[in-house]
């Protein structure tokens, strides 16, 4: 079976509790996981402003979940995203190999500016020590 790497944005309706979120966001990654899905990364955006109102919504909970699975799971997938009440927006796209190669430069970038981040401020605290000891 030959599976594809995608990525799924979903917008939850943003005025469910936290519980409720979580339990949504739970359930979607049982459906990937319980079909021969792996899921990568899942970086959820919080709440965000609606460019325009969505069944009288102006706001959402943004959720993005990139994941590697078969053909046959996105129509599963989109059915259920269509029946949940929860979910009021959803798009599914199939990554390339450019698609990839760009999401795994750009998690090395963030990853090196974290890195010399980390280092300056263990730099700081030394100079700080340092200046509290003369």
């Amino acid at each position: 079976m030959k599976t594809n790497h995608y990525e799924s944005v979903v917008v939850l309706n943003a005025t469910l509790e936290d519980t409720q979120t979580n339990s949504v966001l739970n359930r979607i990654e049982d459906q990937i996981s319980s079909n021969s899905g792996q899921i990568l990364n899942i970086d959820k955006w919080g709440r965000k402003r609606l460019a325009y109102p969505i069944h009288k919504q102006k706001s959402g909970f943004y959720v993005v979940y990139q994941y590697e699975a078969p053909r046959e799971l996105i129509a599963k997938l989109e059915r259920s995203f269509r029946l949940d009440e929860n979910i009021i927006r959803f798009l599914t796209i199939k990554l390339t190999k450019k698609d990839l190669e760009h999401i795994a430069k750009k998690k090395a970038q963030i990853e090196s500016e974290a890195a010399i981040k980390a280092e300056t401020a263990k730099e700081n605290v030394v100079d700080e020590n340092k200046e509290s000891n003369d």
